[in-house]
């Protein structure tokens, strides 16, 4: 298994943790900006790795398709 595989689920989870880090009115500005910055990476991340899954999906879905005009 590949060690630095991305975990969707857990990206998710942080992305959701900064949010309500970031809208509690008890986080400091220095901390506000070091969250969006960390969210920002994160959301790259994710919005690639659905990228590649979509992509991966239609490549199936274009072979079955193949398949079915067989």
């Amino acid at each position: 298994m590949e060690e630095n595989k991305f975990d969707y689920p857990a990206a998710v989870a942080e992305l959701e943790a900064l949010v309500a880090k970031v809208e509690d009115p008890a986080t400091g500005i220095d901390d506000i900006g070091a969250s969006v910055d960390r969210a920002s990476g994160l959301l790259e991340k994710c919005r690639a790795y659905l990228r590649q899954a979509r992509e991966t999906l239609d490549r199936l879905d274009d072979r079955t398709e193949e398949r079915q005009m067989i």
